[in-house]
Parts: C-alpha cells; sequence; structure tokens
C-alpha cells in the first residue's frame, strides 16, 4: 500500500510539475510576443517623425573655363614623318567665384599644357586609356599652377593627331 501511495504521490507532483511548466512556457511566449508586438508598433508609429523635410537649394551648375586652342608636335622617331597634336581643353571649376582667381593664371597653364604635350609620342595617347591618363596628367598640372584654387577637371572639347 506504500509503495501505492508513493506511486500517486509521484504522478500527482509530476503533473503539478508539468503545469507549472507549461504555465511558465506559456507566460514567456506571450512576453515574447507582446514585446515583439511593442517594438513593430513603435516603428511604424515613429519613422516618420525623425524625418525633417529641408527644401534644398539644387546644386550649383559648374563653371568653365576656356584655354587657348594649342597644337604641338609630338616626339616621334628619327626619320618618321613629324605627327602634330591640335587640343581644345576646357577646365571645370565647381565655384563660380574661383574663376576669376583662374583666370590670371592662364598663361602659366597653357606653358605648362605645352611643355607637357610637346613630350608626347604618339602612342601616348592612343585609345581611351591613353586619353584618360592625358586628362588626368593635365588636371595634376594644372590643379599646381592655380592653387589653391583647385579645377575639378580637364575637360576635351577637340583632340585631334595629324
Amino acid at each position: 500500500m506504500a509503495d501505492n501511495e508513493q506511486a500517486e504521490g509521484a504522478d500527482g507532483a509530476e503533473a503539478a510539475s508539468s503545469k507549472k511548466g507549461k504555465l511558465k512556457l506559456i507566460i514567456a511566449v506571450a512576453g515574447f510576443v507582446a514585446i515583439l508586438g511593442a517594438g513593430a508598433g513603435w516603428f511604424f508609429l515613429m519613422r516618420g517623425h525623425g524625418e525633417e523635410k529641408h527644401a534644398e537649394a539644387p546644386p550649383k551648375p559648374p563653371s568653365f573655363v576656356e584655354v587657348p586652342d594649342m597644337m604641338v608636335n609630338l616626339v616621334g622617331a628619327p626619320g618618321e614623318r613629324v605627327q602634330y597634336l591640335r587640343v581644345k581643353v576646357v577646365l571645370e571649376i565647381k565655384d563660380e567665384k574661383q574663376v576669376e582667381a583662374i583666370k590670371p593664371n592662364l598663361p602659366r597653364v597653357t606653358d605648362l599644357f605645352q611643355t607637357y604635350l610637346r613630350e608626347l609620342r604618339p602612342s601616348d595617347i592612343n585609345g581611351s586609356a591613353g586619353l584618360f591618363r592625358l586628362k588626368e596628367e593635365l588636371t595634376k598640372r594644372v590643379n599646381n599652377a592655380v592653387a589653391p584654387q583647385q579645377v575639378s577637371a580637364v575637360l576635351f572639347k577637340e583632340i585631334v593627331v595629324q
């Protein structure tokens, strides 16, 4: 009989502990769902409040400075026919205020361009990669000449090798 009482007591304890375990699990799941719901509600309600709408001014268009046209002879091997390079270049400048500061330096820019261009071979400017290197080199040289002002880019209007 004692064995029966112990068996009934063990079954009752297991039933009570399993009910408590299920209750704890249900409470934990309900709490987790409540936290997720609160977070989602806060996200949807508050997502538009932090953004302020500013009337942004449209970006200013860049300014351009014409460089006088240049025609130079290219370096060739002895006995080859002489080839010429004709270039029309424009300097792109971000701020219009810098245009007036750069214009007095145009003779220096032209001189730097001419001395560099006279050292080129026809093979140096073949293809788009050659023109890209030429553009980068001219941009670097013009920025050295007009410092502290900055030129955004050197743009080719025309480039002809004859």
